[in-house]
């Protein structure tokens, strides 16, 4: 293309004369898939056309745009002094495509993730310095909207152990490499286990288990997180219903069956076969849908706003229950809170665990207990570690506790062994 071959000419013209400088831009639109997907692809079409127009008005005569495919464009800036130059037109762009556009009498705001790459690497090919720009970009979109970032050598390892990741995690769920860790959920006025919640390991080949702070970002940003999800879902629930028929006759079990607890993100929340997917499953291992809650951080919940509570509605309709999980820590409006048809809060265990109790959270949590009962729901401490705080949850009334104090996640076999052990805490 005319933009490859301009690239080109600038890389060869650098390596004769030292002083010279260029740089590339790698640009996406933020939020351009929502925009077309809810005006139209004749609307998106127009909009592309205004953004190239406007990316054009902030070129200089020396400097080439294109559009890449999509909502990508590519900019060559020549002949330039120093970094400065870079972040002045890097900004001015940006400022440009935040102005709001009206097309057929609707307004619609964009901005753009710009990620730059400057000539001071030492590549001979133009698609290095796509490659480059394109990681720096993707860097600059996850810090969020209208932010750009220029390219390190430190991007390209990430992006490489980040290739590698993402190899390793499809080798994973080919060769089923995952395990379910179950942490016991206690009622804390009898001080027994009333259930787990199902907590996914990466039992790898070599690093032996592998926590999900070091895969799930991945997992979730590849779409992988799907296949997981719905693997954890399947074997909990009948791992739950093999226990509920082999400790039935036990006298703290007798009148309530073992519950278990699962996870769902984001990607998962949001897509169509979720309802379907939760009724097989309940089907074909003969767990109750009473038996399951499905855990889902108040953030996804706000996110999805007015589908969410529709989304929420049907899954109750399915007898299941729901819990806002990891509460306090998102921006749930407290106004709202009482429309979303859930049975648990779960409090964050930033609230409760380490020397938290002796910093003042100890009222945020009296508060989040009080709420509940308000609310009509249960409410369930996390991050439980020491006697000292089982004591002032009692104290507050709190119904339900997790954490190491308890017990640290186990596996099948260890948990099953502490439930014929029947603890008493």
């Amino acid at each position: 293309s005319a933009f490859i071959k301009r690239l080109e000419h600038a890389i060869n013209y650098s390596k004769r004369h030292e002083d010279y400088l260029f740089a590339v831009l790698f640009l996406d639109l933020d939020g351009f898939k929502s925009i077309n997907d809810s005006l139209g692809h004749r609307f998106g079409d127009q909009l592309l056309l205004v953004i190239a127009q406007r990316l054009q008005e902030c070129l200089r005569s020396i400097d080439v745009g294109a559009r890449l495919g999509g909502d990508e464009f590519i900019i060559l800036l020549e002949g330039i002094k120093d970094i400065n130059d870079v972040i002045n037109a890097t900004e001015r762009i940006q400022h440009q495509l935040a102005l709001p556009v009206e097309l057929d009498g609707q307004e619609v705001f964009t901005t753009a993730s710009i990620g730059i790459v400057l000539s001071s690497t030492n590549y001979n090919q133009p698609e290095e310095f796509l490659r480059d720009a394109d990681i720096a970009m993707y860097r600059a979109k996850a810090q969020g909207k209208v932010c750009y970032e220029i390219f390190n050598i430190d991007m390209h390892i990430q992006a490489i152990s980040q290739l590698q990741l993402e190899n390793a995690l499809r080798r994973a769920i080919e060769r089923f490499e995952f395990r379910i860790y179950y942490q016991p959920i206690v009622l804390l006025k009898t001080g027994k286990i009333i259930g787990f919640e199902a907590l996914v390991r990466w039992l790898h080949p070599k690093l032996g288990i592998v926590l999900p702070e070091y895969f799930m970002s991945t997992a979730q940003s590849t779409g992988l997180i799907s296949p997981i999800d719905e693997w954890v879902l399947d074997e909990a629930c009948r791992q739950t219903q093999q226990w509920q028929e082999r400790f039935s006759q036990w006298s703290n079990l007798e009148q309530r069956p073992l519950t278990i607890s699962v996870n769902l993100c984001s990607t998962r929340f949001s897509q169509q076969k979720l309802l379907l997917h939760i009724n097989q499953v309940l089907q074909k291992t003969g767990l109750d849908a009473q038996s399951l809650t499905l855990e889902i951080t108040e953030t996804v919940i706000m996110e999805n706003s007015d589908k969410a509570t529709i989304k929420l509605k049907e899954l109750r309709k399915l007898g299941i229950k729901l819990a806002i999980d990891d509460f306090g820590t998102g921006y749930s409006s407290l106004g709202r809170l009482h429309h979303f048809p859930i049975n648990q809060l779960k409090i964050d265990r930033s609230f409760v665990s380490g020397d938290s109790v002796a910093q003042g959270n100890l009222d945020i949590v009296e508060t989040m207990v009080i709420l509940s009962k308000k609310l009509g729901v249960d409410v369930i401490a996390e991050g439980v570690e020491t006697a000292e705080q089982l004591a002032l949850l009692k104290a507050m009334k709190c119904e339900y506790g997790q954490g190491n104090f308890f017990s640290r996640p186990l596996d099948n076999q260890a948990a099953a062994a502490l439930i014929i052990a029947n603890p008493q805490w």
